[in-house]
C-alpha cells in the first residue's frame, strides 16, 4: 500500500505544529526572523546511526544482529506513521533476510505524448541502503589473535621463547560507517517527507537486508517490481560508508560509460551537484559533494574499451542491482579518489585512521569509537554570530545534508514531464517552455575550486 506524501502532511501532529506556531510567535514578539537553514533536521539521522551500530555490532548477513537490526528499523518506520512492507528472501546460501519498504505515493507528472496531448503518468525514485555489516565481527582485531590472515601461534618464533604480545586496538567494530550511517541518512528522508506535500514521484524507500551476500536484498526487492514499475523508474539513489571517508562523493553507475548514453545517465547525477551548490550547505556546514575526476584510463566496466575513471566509483553497493538494468543511479559515499592509482584509493588520508592502511569499511577500525574520538568535534561558532554552527558533528552533518539534497533534487521535478501545479502554470502560460521540463534546466557548471580539490 502506498502512502501520498500530501497525506503524510495531513497527519503532522498538532503537538508540533503548535510548537511551531508558538516559535513564531515569540519570533514575532521579539521582532525578529527566523533564519531558515537547508538541512537544519537536528540529530534524528545520527542518532538513529549510532544506536543501531551499538545495540546490534554484528550485523552480518543472515546473522542474529540483522535480523534484530531490521526489526529496530522496522519499529522506527512505524514511529514515524508508516507500515513498512516486510519482504522476506532467501539468499545464496539458503538463509533468509528481510528488506523493509515504505512506499509513498507522488502527484504524477503531465507527459506529452506523439501526438502532443498530455498524460498524467507515474515516475518512480528507489531511495535505499543496506544495513547488514561488511564484515563478519572477530573481537580479537588489529594484530590480535583470531584475526583473519593474522599470523600462527608462534609462527616465526624461536624455540623455547614466549609469543610476542600484540596488544590490539581498544575499539570495537560495529559499522557506524558501513552502513549504519546510511540507514540514518534513509530514516532522515522518511521523516522529512512531509515537507514535500507536491512530490511528482512516487518514492521507495528501502533498507535491504544481506548486501554483503552479492547484494541479494537489492536483488529480490528489484525482482519483486512489476514490469511496468522498473519502466517507469528513473534513478535510484544509494546510500553507503558516508562517514569515515575524508569527502562526500556522489557517483554514476557504470551504465553512463556507453557510448552516446552518458548525459542521459548522468542527468540526475548532476542535478544532485546543482541543489549542493544552489544552496547554503557550504556555508553552513562546510558540506561538499565532490565527484571523481581522477582521469585515470582503464577498462572499468570489463567491454575492453578504456574509460576515464571520472564520475564513476569503483565501490560497488546496492546500486549495481539497477545499474545492470540500465537505471540511472546516484551513489554516495564518503572516501578518497584524490590518487593517481586505482590500487592506492583508500576511505582516509587521516594519519589518526592507518592502522588498516586508511581503510575503514570492511575492517575493525569501522567503529563508533574510533571515528568519533578523530572526526567529531565540538560545534563552534565561526561567524561569530553568537550561535553555535553545526560544524562539529561530522555523522549528523553528511546524513542531513545528503538526505536534503536527494529529497530537493527530486522536488525539481521529472526531465519528461511536469507535476500537476506546473502544468496548471504552463497552460496559463504555454510560451513558457521551461516550464514543461524544470529539472532538466538546471545547470550542471561546479565551483572551479571545488573541480581542483576533488
Amino acid at each position: 500500500m502506498k502512502i501520498s506524501f500530501a497525506n503524510i502532511v495531513k497527519k503532522a501532529t498538532a503537538g508540533v505544529l503548535a510548537a511551531s506556531f508558538c516559535l513564531a510567535l515569540a519570533s514575532c514578539d521579539k521582532g525578529e526572523t527566523k533564519k531558515t537553514i537547508p538541512a537544519d533536521y537536528g540529530s534524528y539521522g545520527a542518532d538513529i546511526a549510532r544506536e543501531l551500530a551499538a545495540l546490534y555490532p554484528n550485523r552480518s548477513a543472515y546473522s542474529a544482529d540483522e535480523v534484530s537490526a531490521g526489526g529496530y528499523i522496522c519499529d522506527k518506520m512505524k514511529e514515524l506513521g508508516y507500515e513498512p512492507e516486510i519482504q522476506t528472501f532467501t539468499g545464496s546460501s539458503g538463509q533468509t533476510s528481510h528488506n523493509y519498504i515504505v512506499k509513498i505515493e507522488g502527484t504524477g507528472f503531465y507527459v506529452e505524448d506523439a501526438s502532443g496531448n498530455y498524460n498524467l503518468e507515474k515516475r518512480i525514485a528507489v531511495i535505499g541502503a543496506h544495513y547488514d555489516d561488511a564484515m563478519v565481527y572477530v573481537p580479537e582485531t588489529a594484530g590480535g589473535e583470531g584475526e583473519e590472515g593474522g599470523e600462527g601461534e608462534g609462527e616465526g618464533e624461536g624455540e623455547g621463547e614466549e609469543p610476542a604480545e600484540t596488544e590490539g586496538p581498544s575499539y570495537s567494530y560495529d559499522g557506524i560507517s558501513d552502513n549504519a550511517s546510511g540507514i540514518g541518512c534513509l530514516m532522515t528522508c522518511l521523516a522529512r517527507a512531509k515537507d514535500y506535500s507536491e512530490m511528482g514521484y512516487d518514492v521507495y524507500f528501502v533498507a535491504f537486508g544481506a548486501s554483503s551476500d552479492n547484494y541479494a536484498g537489492a536483488y529480490a526487492f528489484y525482482e519483486s517490481l512489476t514490469e511496468e514499475e522498473r519502466s517507469k523508474i528513473e534513478v535510484m539513489y544509494c546510500i553507503e560508508s558516508i562517514y569515515a571517508g575524508d569527502k562526500v562523493y556522489a557517483s554514476a553507475g557504470y551504465n553512463s560509460l556507453i557510448s552516446g548514453k552518458k548525459y542521459a545517465m548522468r542527468r540526475k547525477l548532476y542535478q544532485t551537484y546543482d541543489v549542493c551548490y544552489a544552496n547554503t550547505l557550504y556555508t553552513n556546514y562546510k558540506f561538499d559533494i565532490y565527484y571523481n575526476e581522477s582521469g585515470i584510463k582503464t577498462d572499468l566496466d570489463g567491454d575492453g574499451i578504456i574509460d576515464i575513471y571520472n564520475e564513476v566509483s569503483a565501490n560497488k553497493s546496492d546500486y549495481v542491482v539497477f545499474d545492470e538494468a540500465g537505471i540511472p543511479i546516484v551513489f554516495f559515499d564518503s572516501y578518497d579518489y584524490n590518487f593517481i592509482a586505482l590500487e592506492d584509493m583508500k576511505d582516509t588520508k587521516n594519519l589518526n585512521l592507518q592502522t588498516f592502511g586508511g581503510q575503514i569499511k570492511g575492517t575493525p577500525a569501522d567503529s563508533t569509537e574510533l571515528l568519533d574520538s578523530v572526526i567529531r568535534k565540538e560545534d563552534t561558532d565561526t561567524d561569530e554570530d553568537g550561535i553555535p554552527d553545526k560544524s562539529g558533528d561530522v555523522l549528523q552533518i553528511r546524513i542531513n545534508a545528503i538526505a536534503f539534497v536527494m529529497l530537493e533534487t527530486l522536488n525539481k521535478g521529472s526531465d519528461s514531464g511536469m507535476t500537476p501545479k506546473a502544468y496548471k502554470e504552463y497552460l496559463a502560460n504555454p510560451t513558457e517552455s521551461t516550464v514543461i521540463t524544470p529539472a532538466a534546466t538546471q545547470g550542471t557548471t561546479l565551483p572551479s575550486a571545488q573541480v581542483a580539490e576533488g
